[in-house]
């Protein structure tokens, strides 16, 4: 029962996205909300990619700049949908913010001294003044 209900939910936001650039995006909310009950009736989770194209408050598929508002404000996006105001705070993406990733231990990688490139300093007695070679 919960692959069939995995598989239903996957196919109304299917055609919710379908719906929301058609004639009638109207239906896109209500294929949403039918995969919202889906989901509950059969203690589902929704992706997590699911879980970013509507509103939770009013269940409105979500298309930019008809539905939803999305601003960016120091490392968080705020998301206001347009029907019913509410807002949705998430963070922007954890790549960004943390440090590379540790490298691979069978890798072998230079410590920083030593691959930096070398300039020679000249000493004082190398240092020759163009006047003085001329005489």
């Amino acid at each position: 029962m919960v692959r069939i209900a995995r598989e239903r939910v996957s196919h109304l936001f299917g055609l919710a996205e379908r719906e929301a650039r058609g004639p009638h995006p109207e239906l896109a909310d209500r294929y949403v909300a039918l995969a919202r009950r889906i989901g509950m009736r059969y203690n589902v989770r929704l992706r997590q990619e699911y879980r970013e194209l509507y509103c939770r408050s009013c269940s409105a598929f979500w298309v930019e700049g008809r539905t939803v508002r999305t601003r960016l404000r120091s490392g968080i996006r705020v998301r206001t949908c347009l029907r019913c105001g509410r807002q949705r705070r998430t963070p922007t993406s954890k790549l960004a913010a943390s440090s590379p990733p540790p490298s691979d231990p069978g890798s072998r990688e230079l410590p920083r001294d030593e691959g930096a490139l070398s300039i020679p300093i000249p000493d004082e007695g190398d240092l020759v003044d163009e006047e003085t070679e001329e005489e």
